[in-house]
């Protein structure tokens, strides 16, 4: 299914990106403070390469470590870090799909048919190594090492936004990999070997830190810096509780995640990865963090997160910083949100079949917004689609609005979406408003923090008891007629 070789470690990528004319090297001097943003902003937007940052600057002290930016900031790359181009992602979000709900095996032909299942569910299982690349050096717990941005101007100071934080809950083993939690979430420094971890409620994270200060016990956590590009998506998709990133990782790899024993925490971490901190967070040690732009495009309240001590930090020989900025789309987590909504279109398919497509608009913030086409067959069939998306994962309880459109809508073309709206909808009969219920408390439009409304719209055209009217037909051109005039106003104009 792989078109592209399967990249261990970023400095793979980073290689074959170089061999594609898709990394800029910039020798220039550049300020890791604000300075840094405008200009991986700037290329994303134009579509531009990876970014690499060989005097990276914090006033007039020069960064220890070059700085990678924009590693995602196309599509393309996207699809390239599963080792897909970007036209096979929708036939390997079936497959995911396929994995995820096997149907029963038919026979030795169907069985052999599955090999490729198989195969991915081998490549899942992470190998542990004696030793790897991440522990060539190790350095004291001192985090000027790391040449952390601050992005905007209102910001607090550094942050870390590329942290792929590795945790456990409390009684489990080191050992047991499928209870790890891998999840990227912001990391601000707050001095020489102190971060702050905000990981929000209903993240994997905070579940854990949750088990250990019920027992009263430091929690040993881990952060892996320039990761792979199959372990950075796989720690930033929303998985299913269930579902382990690192095993997921061997997946969207094409090879078995491979891991190392941390020196000072009892946790597995990767071993390609370019710096790795180790650290404990300790019950109920919490500082005020923030506060920091987000990528609704407003900077987030201050607002306590758990403390981790670094206990030591370790890394490659000349190793690479890889960093990113949020901010309002387009921004890079909004570029990757394109390509996970074609990736997760056949998961949501198996579980809600009569949907044809599913738009996140990007400038939504990728997920507040959803536009769903469906094959409607009978009435009210829009609504239960609505309740289905909202119920169905996480990540979909923070969508504020859904609109529900017929096939002959094009759920990305906004003239398409208004036309079914302003033609097929009533206000009264067709909108569906649900009060608190669970919202990102990042959204400062909801009246309650955590709590807000849903807004679901019917735009399809209405069919049994849903109208008592007798329904207009939609104006169309033969198709005939439009082959013939396409052909004449060629020969007319060429």
């Amino acid at each position: 299914m792989r078109s592209l070789p399967v990249f261990p470690d970023l400095r793979a990528f980073l290689a074959y990106a170089e061999g594609q004319g898709e990394l800029a090297h910039i020798a220039e001097p550049v300020q890791l403070r604000h300075e840094m943003t405008a200009v991986q902003l700037a290329a994303l937007r134009l579509g531009g390469p990876i970014l690499r940052f060989d005097d990276a600057r914090q006033g007039e002290r020069r960064a220890q470590m070059p700085v990678i930016t924009n590693l995602f900031g196309t599509s393309e790359r996207v699809a390239a870090g599963m080792g897909l181009t970007l036209d096979q992602v929708p036939t390997f979000g079936e497959f995911l799909a396929a994995l995820r709900s096997p149907s029963p095996v038919e026979g030795m032909r169907d069985a052999l048919s599955r090999w490729p299942v198989l195969r991915a569910a081998l490549q899942s299982r992470p190998k542990l190594l004696r030793r790897g690349p991440v522990q060539e050096v190790a350095a004291p717990p001192d985090l000027s090492l790391i040449p952390a941005q601050t992005p905007w101007s209102g910001d607090a100071g550094p942050l870390i936004t590329w942290p792929v934080v590795v945790t456990r809950p409390h009684a489990s083993d080191r050992g047991q990999l499928s209870r790890y939690n891998l999840g990227v979430y912001r990391a601000q420094v707050l001095g020489p070997d102190r971060l702050i971890l905000r990981w929000l409620a209903h993240r994997g994270g905070a579940a854990h830190y949750c088990s250990w200060l019920h027992a009263n016990e430091p929690m040993p956590v881990a952060i892996a810096l320039g990761c792979d590009p199959a372990t950075l998506l796989s720690a930033a998709l929303p998985l299913p509780e269930t579902v382990s990133e690192l095993a997921f990782s061997g997946v969207l790899r094409g090879a078995r995640a491979e891991l190392v024993a941390a020196k000072t925490v009892p946790l597995l971490v990767p071993a390609h990865a370019e710096v790795i901190l180790e650290g404990w967070v300790h019950p109920g040690e919490t500082a005020s963090e923030g506060p920091f732009g987000d990528h609704t495009g407003y900077y987030n309240s201050v607002e306590p997160f758990p403390v981790m001590r670094v206990s030591t930090i370790t890394h490659r020989q000349d190793p690479l910083y890889l960093s990113t900025v949020t901010g309002r789309p387009p921004d890079e987590p909004s570029v990757i949100g394109e390509v996970f909504n074609s990736l997760a279109l056949p998961v949501i398919r198996a579980q809600v079949p009569e949907v044809i497509d599913l738009w996140l608009p990007a400038a939504a913030c990728s997920y507040r917004m959803a536009v769903v086409q469906i094959d409607k067959r009978y009435p009210g069939q829009a609504r239960r689609v609505m309740m289905a998306l909202w119920g169905m994962l996480t990540q979909f309880s923070y969508t504020k609005t859904i609109i529900v459109v017929d096939r002959d809508i094009n759920p990305r073309s906004w003239d398409d979406v208004v036309w079914a709206m302003a033609t097929r909808m009533d206000p009264v009969r067709d909108v569906m408003v649900l009060d608190r219920t669970p919202m990102d408390y990042l959204d400062f439009a909801s009246p309650r923090e955590g709590l807000a409304g849903k807004l679901g719209i019917d735009a399809t055209t209405k069919i049994g008891a849903e109208t008592n009217r007798e329904w207009g037909r939609v104006m169309q051109i033969d198709p005939e007629h439009e082959a013939r005039a396409e052909c004449l106003l060629q020969r007319v104009l060429a």
